[in-house]
């Protein structure tokens, strides 16, 4: 299964905005219109769209911290319709290959909601571990390059 990430444009920007989690799964991921608008705030974070072939499945924010120099996975979802079908665990070796490819890039970090078993697992499953750190309530996970 692979997937791609393309850029949020005119094009998409009303059907990534339309995506939207499971049930029960609302606490665990901020909307993506949001996350569009924080990237218009902070431009260094960077919304994507997970593609299957041509069909959205997705979306993605991630980004270089500029304070810290450390590079973020800051959100992934995965539509409720396409749940369960591997994208998830795609959309994030994608994001690692694409991530990785920057410059002074050590390590890729990211946050979860304590309480998100299947995110954890799906982060632990491609090398993701926990650093032991909390931030802003999250469990703060790194991917060693």
């Amino acid at each position: 299964m692979s997937v791609t990430l393309r850029p949020v444009d005119e094009n998409n920007y009303r059907r990534v905005i339309a995506l939207d989690v499971g049930p029960g799964q609302e606490r665990f991921v901020a909307r993506n219109v949001n996350s569009i608008a924080e990237s218009k705030v902070y431009p260094y974070l960077i919304p994507a769209a997970v593609y299957s072939d041509d069909e959205l499945v997705g979306f993605a924010l991630y980004g270089r911290d500029p304070e810290t120099g450390k590079y973020w996975i800051v959100r992934l979802m995965v539509d409720a319709a396409h749940q369960g079908n591997g994208y998830g665990r795609a959309a994030v070796l994608a994001l690692i290959e694409k991530i990785q490819a920057l410059p002074e890039c050590g390590a890729i970090y990211l946050s979860l909601v304590p309480g998100n078993e299947a995110a954890e697992g799906l982060y632990q499953s491609v090398g993701f571990e926990r650093t032991g750190e909390i931030a802003d309530g999250e469990i703060v996970m790194r991917y060693s390059l």
